[in-house]
C-alpha cells in the first residue's frame, strides 16, 4: 500500500501521548485504542496527524486544509457530547468528498436507534428479541406482547451505559422503576426487550461490497458467583479492577453446536447489509439455552484496540493488526467510489 497522509480524529480527551512510558494500565485505558492505531499507522510509514475534537467543526476544516489528508481515520465516538453528532460530522466529510474510515453516517444512525435497527432486521428475516420502546417522560405501561424477564436499557446509548444487574426485571414494578431510572439518569427513551438466557458472542464484519466475517468471540466471566444472568454491565465493561476480580475475558468461541458458527456468519452478513453498513462493524449475538440465535445489536466502528475482540478475532484467521488497519484504510479509500457509501 502506498504511504498516506492520515488525519486521525479522536475525542479531545483521548488524544494519545507519544509514548506509553510511565503510565499504568488503568491510566492508559481511556486512550489505548487511539495510541495503538496511531503508533501502528506510523510504523507502517504513513504520515499521521492527530486531531482532538470536542465541539468545533472549524477545527476539522482547518486541519483538513493544513494537512490535505488522503484519508481521515475516524476514532470519534461523539461530537459536542452527542454520539449521533459524530455521524453528522461524517456527513460533512462526505459533502467535501473527503475519504474516511469506517461506517457511513446513515448506517451509523440506523444502528444507533435500537428500535429502528431491530425493526429493519426483523423485516429482513433476522431474529431479534421481542421489544418495546418507552418514550422519555411517558407513563410506563407493559405491552401485552412482552413477557418477563425483560432487559431494560437506553434506546439510544451504547457501550453498556446505564446497564447493571438491575437492568433485568421480572415484574411490572421492577420494569417501571428501571425505565424511570433510565429517564432520570440518562434522559433518553428506554427500550425493554425479551431477556435471552444463554451465551453471548461477538462477530466482526468487514467490507463494503464484498463482506467477510471473523470467527465468533465469546464473553466469559470466569469467577462469576452462582448462576445469575450473564450480561455486559457498564461496570463489567469499563471497570478494570472489577474485570480482574470477576475474571472477565473474551476468547474464540468453543464447543459450539454443529452449524452454529456458520449460521452466525451468515446472519451477521445479512444484518450488516440490511442496515447498509460499510467499513467494519461487530454483531452481538445470544445463543439461547434452547439453541436459538438472536441478534442483540450492531456496533458500527467497534473497539479497534490491539488485543481486543475485533482485532483478536481477525488475528485468529491470519489478519494481523497491521494488516487489519491497512484493510480498513483501503475500504475507506474505495468507499467514495461505491454506491454503498451513499445508500
Amino acid at each position: 500500500m502506498r504511504k498516506l497522509r492520515i488525519l486521525m480524529i479522536v475525542d479531545e480527551e483521548f488524544v494519545p501521548p507519544p509514548s506509553m512510558a510511565g503510565f499504568t494500565d488503568k491510566e492508559m485505558a481511556p486512550w489505548k485504542t487511539e495510541y495503538d492505531i496511531m503508533v501502528t499507522l506510523e510504523e507502517l510509514e504513513h504520515e499521521v496527524s492527530v486531531l482532538g475534537l470536542a465541539g468545533e467543526l472549524g477545527a476539522l476544516e482547518e486541519a483538513i486544509a493544513e494537512h490535505t489528508p488522503d484519508i481521515v481515520f475516524n476514532v470519534l465516538e461523539e461530537f459536542r457530547g452527542e454520539s449521533t453528532y459524530a455521524a453528522y460530522l461524517l456527513g460533512y466529510l462526505e459533502l467535501i468528498r473527503q475519504p474516511y474510515t469506517g461506517c457511513n453516517p446513515t448506517a451509523i444512525l440506523l444502528a444507533h436507534g435500537k428500535s429502528l435497527s431491530k425493526t429493519i432486521l426483523r423485516h429482513h428475516g433476522v431474529l431479534v428479541p421481542d421489544f418495546h420502546v418507552f418514550p422519555l417522560g411517558k407513563k410506563v405501561r407493559l405491552p401485552a406482547h412482552l413477557r418477563f424477564p425483560l432487559f431494560v436499557k437506553s434506546a439510544t446509548d451504547h457501550g453498556s451505559v446505564g446497564i447493571s444487574r438491575k437492568s433485568i426485571v421480572r415484574n411490572e414494578d421492577q420494569l417501571r422503576d428501571r425505565v424511570e431510572c433510565i429517564f432520570e439518569e440518562l434522559e433518553t427513551d428506554a427500550i425493554a426487550e425479551q431477556y435471552i438466557d444463554g451465551r453471548e458472542f461477538y462477530v466482526g464484519v468487514i467490507g463494503n461490497g464484498r463482506v467477510e466475517t471473523f470467527p465468533p468471540w465469546e464473553l466469559l466471566v470466569t469467577k462469576r458467583r452462582g448462576k445469575g444472568p450473564l450480561i455486559a454491565t457498564e461496570r463489567l465493561k469499563w471497570d478494570y479492577a472489577y474485570q480482574k476480580k470477576t475474571g472477565v475475558k473474551t476468547q474464540r468461541a468453543r464447543n459450539l453446536p454443529t452449524g452454529v458458527e456458520a449460521e452466525m456468519s451468515k446472519i451477521a452478513k445479512r444484518a450488516y447489509r440490511a442496515l447498509g453498513q460499510t467499513g467494519y462493524a461487530r454483531m452481538d449475538f445470544r445463543l439461547s439455552t434452547e439453541g436459538v440465535l438472536y441478534v442483540l445489536e450492531s456496533n458500527t466502528n467497534p473497539q479497534l484496540q490491539y488485543g481486543e475482540d475485533f482485532a483478536e478475532s481477525a488475528e485468529s484467521v491470519g489478519v494481523d493488526y497491521n494488516t487489519l488497519l491497512q484493510r480498513i484504510l483501503r475500504l475507506g479509500l474505495s468507499a467514495n467510489d461505491t454506491p454503498q457509501r451513499h445508500r
